[in-house]
C-alpha cells in the first residue's frame, strides 16, 4: 500500500501545496500565472475512503496498461483520498462507497497553500497526467474494495 512520504517513483511522494504551485495540472493557457492557468482547467473530483483510495492508486500505478494517474489529494484529517477526473464524470458516477463532485463549469483552482491543514498531494499535478481516466479508476476502486474485503475476512 502506498503511504504518504513513501517514495517509489517520481510522482509518488506526498507533495506540499508549495510543490503543487510549482507544477501545473495542465499546460498554461496563454498566461504566465500558474494559478490562473489551472483555474481554466475543468475537472470533477472523486472522493473515497483513504484505505480504498490508496489501494486504487497502487493498482493504477502497477497496471499493465500503464494508464496515467492524475493528481491525487489526501486529506489526513478526514481520511479520504480524492482523484481528479474529467468534467462530466459526476453525471454518471455510481460507484458504491465513493462520491463524485462536479465543478459545474467553475474549473479547478490549485491554491498555493493547502486549503485545510493536514491535506496535501499524494500525487501532485503533472503535465503528462492532468486527470485520471474514470473507467480505469472505476475498475481500480472495484478491485481495491474486493482486496480489502478479502483481507478483512482473513482476520
Amino acid at each position: 500500500m502506498l503511504h504518504l512520504g513513501t517514495e517509489t517513483g517520481p510522482r509518488t511522494t506526498a507533495a506540499t501545496s508549495k510543490d503543487a504551485g510549482a507544477r501545473q495540472a495542465v499546460p498554461p493557457h496563454a498566461t504566465s500565472d500558474p494559478i490562473e492557468g489551472c483555474a481554466a482547467h475543468l475537472c470533477d473530483l472523486v472522493t473515497v475512503p483513504a484505505r480504498q483510495g490508496l489501494e486504487a492508486v497502487d493498482i493504477l500505478r502497477r497496471g499493465a496498461d500503464l494508464v496515467a494517474v492524475g493528481p491525487v489529494l489526501h486529506d489526513g484529517a478526514g481520511d479520504t483520498v480524492g482523484f481528479l477526473v474529467p468534467p462530466g464524470t459526476a453525471e454518471g458516477w455510481d460507484v458504491p462507497g465513493s462520491a463524485c463532485t462536479s465543478t459545474e463549469g467553475r474549473g479547478l483552482r490549485l491554491p498555493e497553500e493547502a486549503p485545510v491543514s493536514g491535506t496535501g498531494w499524494l500525487l501532485p499535478p503533472a503535465d503528462d497526467a492532468p486527470v485520471t481516466d474514470p473507467a480505469a479508476l472505476r475498475v481500480a476502486l472495484d478491485q481495491a474494495a474486493r482486496m480489502i474485503e478479502a483481507a478483512d475476512n482473513c482476520r
